[in-house]
């Protein structure tokens, strides 16, 4: 009897130590757990004024010099707004003058031709020199810092360079008289070399930018790919074309878009190198917003050539990002 009335008891002493932790624990929970909802919503809320104090200055540069005058060269291309004078609504008059000008059809027509140019050699040369420049290759840091210079030069010191080169007596003539005894053409004053005057600067002036995207893209292919293609017997060519292509297919579609907008809105070069000429064979379509707005100083004809400029990029970007799902490929 004495042994049957102490197991229960042993049991009751167990309970109670086993469920008092425990209720204990669950109190604790419910205790800190009450806390944090009770400062959460003011606690959030200077998070959000210290965040909204910290973004302010970078918000209302952006506002003021971004968004402001993005809203008013829209309001001015639907007016008549002489530089100097008095302004009047005029609605869609200034793209109706725009689209019956023949120079804006030449301009525009320029600017084609400088995409149709530049884009495709300004990438075969990055990709090109990206594919070359492999870890096997001693010391390629400091070819690309070499390649990355013309990048980061200033466009304006690049350009007096290649007009130095260009130019009658020029580096270039001075070698094919001294080698084949020809003159070499006049390319900023001829109708048929200046625009490829011009697109030869582009290249040589920014493809050091893709290429370093390029290397970076290509360094980051698994080698195990490549050893596998490898092994299976695939050549160098094809190795690259069917294991390296698709797997930096992102940045070479993100170069592509870079390299297409920056070049529908060319200006420096060919304003510097040929300001537009010789007549308009090399007058892009920012150099004949620049023209027309500052030196004609017909702001909302201007702001007009602005804005379909605009429509044109972002056309092309729209078909650029619908046609990207049949080659490029996201692992």
């Amino acid at each position: 009897m004495t042994t049957e009335q102490a197991a229960p008891a042993e049991e009751e002493v167990v309970t109670v130590e086993v469920a008092a932790p425990g209720a204990a624990v669950e109190g604790a929970a419910v205790a800190v757990d009450e806390e944090p909802e009770a400062r959460r919503p003011a606690e959030v809320g200077r998070r959000s004024w210290w965040g909204a104090a910290f973004a302010a200055p970078h918000s209302i540069g952006l506002a003021l010099f971004t968004v402001v005058p993005i809203v008013a060269s829209l309001v001015v291309s639907f007016m008549n707004w002489p530089m100097i004078g008095g302004h009047t609504w005029t609605g869609l008059e200034n793209y109706r003058r725009l689209f019956d000008d023949p120079v804006f059809w030449v301009v525009v027509r320029n600017t084609a031709e400088y995409v149709i140019l530049y884009v495709p050699l300004n990438l075969v040369v990055s990709l090109g020199l990206a594919a070359w420049l492999t870890p096997r290759i001693r010391h390629r840091h400091i070819f690309r810092v070499l390649f990355f210079i013309p990048t980061i030069t200033p466009l304006v010191a690049n350009v007096v360079v290649w007009r130095m080169l260009y130019q009658p007596d020029g580096l270039i003539d001075a070698t094919l008289q001294s080698t084949l005894g020809e003159h070499a053409p006049n390319f900023l004053a001829d109708d048929t070399w200046a625009m490829f005057a011009v697109v030869a600067m582009s290249v040589w002036a920014g493809f050091g930018y893709n290429m370093l995207i390029f290397s970076a893209a290509l360094d980051a292919v698994p080698d195990s790919q490549i050893e596998a293609a490898q092994l299976d017997g695939a050549s160098a060519w094809r190795t690259f074309w069917h294991v390296k292509f698709p797997a930096i297919s992102p940045s070479i579609f993100f170069a592509t878009m870079m390299t297409l907008i920056t070049s529908f809105q060319v200006f420096t070069q060919p304003f510097l190198l040929t300001k537009g000429g010789p007549g308009t064979e090399t007058e892009t379509l920012v150099q004949y917003i620049y023209n027309t707005g500052f030196q004609n100083q017909q702001l909302g004809l201007a702001s007009a050539g602005a804005w379909v400029l605009f429509v044109i990029i972002l056309g092309i970007t729209a078909v650029q990002f619908l046609g990207q799902k049949r080659w490029v490929h996201y692992e």
